[in-house]
């Protein structure tokens, strides 16, 4: 049985090309093709596919808009997102939406082909390159967070002196300790939280919301 695809893309020469590769592949229909979120829209009113391959950014509605509209009032229509946008949010957030699919512009014919089956299918399909960019934004998260753990209060104390400027001595004057037992103590922070300099300390721990 063929599966059926619409097209919802504001790019004429992607259009173009994919009008004339999709319909090579065997098992593959290609209806409808639309430039604008109200296109789409009025198109699917007339013709509902089993597939629909979506843009992100369409000239009147974001593609987070229009999934949720659709899906609505189609809720067996399979979405596919295709975009530039290679952001581990944007996947979240358009999976989040209930799109089935995320794969980018640059994907070879046979991954999209690939991609077009399995969501067709139900199942969901991510890109190889954004798995890969997904997994290593979840294990640095991970690992942030697993250092933040594994510090000692002492030392989520010091970290947070640190943050808001204090220089060793200032910091041992305050908690009425020696220099050299802070400088242990930064030492041991640096290396718990794989940063080499104070700049890098600084940056990792606002930015994993260790210190504030």
């Amino acid at each position: 049985m063929s599966i059926r695809i619409a097209i919802a893309d504001d790019h004429p020469l992607l259009v173009e090309g994919l009008k004339k590769i999709l319909p090579t592949f065997p098992g593959i229909s290609l209806f409808g093709c639309y430039y604008t979120g109200k296109e789409l829209l009025n198109g699917l009113e007339q013709y509902l596919p089993d597939v629909l391959l979506l843009d992100i950014h369409l000239p009147d509605k974001n593609g987070d808009e229009l999934v949720p509209i659709i899906l609505k009032k189609y809720p067996s229509l399979k979405i596919l997102t295709l975009t530039n946008f290679d952001s581990t949010i944007y996947v979240h957030h358009m999976i989040a939406h209930g799109v089935l699919g995320y794969i980018l512009k640059t994907a070879t014919n046979e991954e999209l082909i690939e991609a077009i089956q399995t969501v067709s299918r139900g199942e969901q399909y991510i890109s190889d390159a954004m798995k890969e960019k997904m997994n290593d934004v979840d294990s640095k998260i991970r690992k942030a967070f697993s250092s933040r753990a594994s510090l000692t209060p002492r030392e989520k104390e010091i970290l947070q002196l640190v943050v808001d400027g204090h220089t060793n001595p200032e910091i041992a004057q305050k908690l009425f300790l020696s220099v050299k037992t802070v400088d242990n103590y930064r030492t041991n922070i640096m290396m718990k939280l794989d940063v080499s300099n104070t700049a890098a300390l600084v940056t990792k721990a606002l930015r994993t919301g260790m210190a504030k």
